[in-house]
């Protein structure tokens, strides 16, 4: 059992040590590389003049998210997935467990907002400057942490997750091994933190991509046309297609988990403790391959990622080199 002094605690399951080493390896290596990976992302966003832009601010908040779930949300995590059973502390595991819901709607919200900055980019060219500013930019970023935070803490914290069903959680939720959320609650959360904002972006990037097409073809005939036609530069296509992969890599990472998590509460929770924990895990790779999207698509990254690790970072003058050049 996983506290012997708790009538009806959980069962532990004990991996045999064969299983256990590579999980800590497994578990372990996608720790190191979220959290290194998403402090490159950060050091060479704040680092690089060049990249102090809006979009790239935007970018900046959710390499911050990801760096921060894999900091502290994914280590404990680790250990209950490998143990089976949560030896923190129950006050801890509330605190993890709202730091945990508080990065994943921050990482979709700000995925939210780049598709609003990329929409203004791609489909509105001469209202970009105008609309999407630094300032802007900041208000996005702290709507983001802002709404994150309340719903992350807030619902825990004032138990709105075991409303109504308290004597159900009594009996069935003695053991230490996680966080129970009711139906309603469940509901609720996932359509504000994960379906309403993904359908939202999903139509704003089929806007973009229609957009995108015809000027494509605009492009092919632009002797033909008028020369004030606004043409997205090479750049922004650019931008506007990596940040599309990111997004479609985050939906299909965490979709699995939020259908399992909408459906189990209506089906008495017999959604499997081991298949929960996997989807889970699937979902916090997201944050492991964000960086690597940048690197296969930016040369940019590539290149200020050889400049912090060969130390040149340090030279004067470092923070002006310019990354686009070849």
């Amino acid at each position: 059992m996983c506290c012997e002094s708790l009538n009806g605690s959980c069962s532990k399951f004990v991996y045999p040590l064969f299983v256990r080493v590579p999980l800590y390896l497994f578990f372990g290596s996608v720790v190191i590389l979220t959290v290194f990976g998403n402090l490159f992302v950060i050091l060479t966003i704040v680092h690089f003049k060049q990249l102090h832009m809006p979009t790239n601010f935007l970018v900046l908040s959710l390499a911050v998210t990801d760096l921060l779930l894999g900091a502290l949300v994914m280590p404990p995590s680790m250990i209950r997935s490998v143990e089976t059973c949560w030896y923190l502390g129950k006050l801890f595991c509330k605190i993890h467990s709202s730091v945990d819901v508080t990065l994943c709607t921050a990482s979709i919200l700000n995925l939210s907002f780049i598709s609003i900055d990329r929409y203004y980019a791609v489909c509105r060219p001469l209202l970009y400057q105008s609309k999407i500013t630094t300032f802007v930019t900041l208000v996005m970023i702290s709507i983001c942490w802002s709404v994150s935070v309340v719903g992350g803490f807030g619902i825990i914290f004032l138990e709105l997750n075991v409303l109504d069903s308290v004597d159900f959680f009594s009996e069935n939720m003695v053991c230490e091994a996680g966080v129970f959320h009711n139906a309603m609650c469940t509901l609720f959360t996932s359509l504000l933190a994960f379906y309403f904002p993904g359908l939202v972006m999903l139509s704003i990037y089929t806007k973009i991509f229609h957009v995108a097409r015809k000027q494509a073809k605009s492009i092919q005939h632009i002797k033909c046309k008028s020369s004030t036609q606004p043409v997205i530069s090479k750049e922004q296509r650019k931008a506007t297609k990596t940040l599309s992969v990111i997004m479609g890599v985050f939906l299909s990472l965490w979709t699995p988990f939020f259908i399992c998590n909408v459906i189990d509460p209506f089906i008495g929770y017999s959604i499997p403790p081991l298949l929960f924990d996997m989807l889970v895990w699937v979902g916090y790779l997201n944050s492991t391959c964000n960086p690597i999207v940048y690197a296969l698509f930016y040369k940019w990254f590539r290149k200020a990622f050889w400049i912090i690790i060969t130390g040149k970072i340090f030279y004067p003058g470092s923070s002006r080199v310019n990354l686009f050049s070849h």
